[in-house]
């Protein structure tokens, strides 16, 4: 990391920088012998009474005394991809939306409030795809009433980490008393490798809508009602994969959206007693098939950060992380 002009250390930055991502290095603050600066990366959020507040890629904000700062520059918003299709915030962001939808939505300027009984945090938050045409303060209090009339907890989905995402509104969250729950992780890849992998599918079948055999298998609701059911078939073109199991559920389950040249990836369970046979490997690529079959080229699949067993996966199957998500919960 370079921050230097003819060798001298420089502070190129400052508080009109707001909203640009920059490198900063600054004293180490821990204090760890042998260690005398520490790097921070991220969107400068925000410059106040000599404080900065950086948000890096993961939504962690770091706070830094501008007093200990003895380098600083504004770098490419992201850097570049090496593998996997060119993808852009704002291509992606609808298409995720449209692969998960609500019960029930409602328009606040560019951001859509979203609701489906509490059944997962993505079809009962807010998306907040611009500007809520209301001053935050005054459009947090609206998403909050708006929740509390269904009985539900008020959460907004943000991103962060590539070109066009939302740090700066992370960093108002947290300053307005809002607590960040879960992250996760979008990551895309190429299509066609994942449907010319090595993997036994001659078990999986593909429906177009859910059964209850499919849904026993499903972790995600233990007793789903006409919201579970609406959601899940909710989609352009959505197909459901299962592999016979022993008992009643299925050994393996996984559904797939395909929106356009994009085909998403969710729901892919396998009985903990069959893991590690290639099962899931199977559900993913009899759908990538279908999904090619339709004319898509390109797949993203959600996961969260600490499940490493899927991450492993999807490793192995080409995905690279695009851009990460987080859903901030009101106090």
């Amino acid at each position: 990391m370079e921050f230097t002009t003819g060798g001298r250390l420089e502070v190129r930055i400052t508080a009109a920088d707001t909203g640009k991502r920059v490198s900063v290095r600054r004293l180490d603050p821990s204090g760890t012998p042998g260690s005398l600066f520490a790097d921070t990366v991220g969107v400068l959020t925000s410059w106040d009474n000599g404080v900065l507040s950086i948000t890096r890629k993961s939504g962690e904000t770091v706070r830094i005394e501008e007093s200990t700062l003895v380098a600083g520059k504004v770098v490419p918003a992201a850097p570049p991809r090496r593998r996997g299709p060119a993808a852009s915030f704002e291509e992606l962001a609808p298409v995720l939306a449209r692969a998960w939808q609500p019960v029930e939505s409602e328009r606040l300027g560019d951001w859509t409030l979203r609701a489906a009984a509490g059944f997962t945090r993505r079809a009962n938050s807010v998306l907040p795809l611009g500007d809520p045409g209301l001053p935050l303060p005054d459009a947090l209090d609206h998403v909050r009433a708006w929740y509390a009339a269904r009985g539900l907890p008020a959460y907004i989905q943000t991103a962060t980490g590539a070109a066009g995402t939302q740090e700066r509104l992370c960093a108002d969250l947290e300053q307005a008393g809002w607590e960040r729950e879960v992250s996760a992780e979008v990551r895309i890849a190429a299509l066609a490798p994942i449907a010319d992998l090595d993997a036994d599918v001659s078990r999986v079948r593909l429906d177009r809508t859910v059964d209850e055999a499919w849904l026993s298998r499903y972790q995600r609701s233990l007793t789903p009602g006409e919201h579970v059911l609406e959601v899940l078939n909710s989609g352009p073109s959505v197909w459901f994969a299962s592999v016979p199991g022993d008992g009643a559920a299925p050994a393996a389950i996984g559904r797939c959206v395909v929106d356009g040249r994009w085909a998403g990836f969710m729901a892919v369970e396998v009985d903990p007693a069959l893991r590690r046979q290639g099962l899931a490997t199977a559900v993913m690529t009899a759908l990538a098939r279908r999904a090619l079959d339709e004319g898509a080229s390109a797949a993203w699949l959600q996961v969260e950060a600490d499940n490493d067993a899927a991450r492993a996966l999807y490793e192995g199957q080409g995905f690279a992380t695009h851009h990460s998500y987080h859903h901030f919960r009101s106090r």
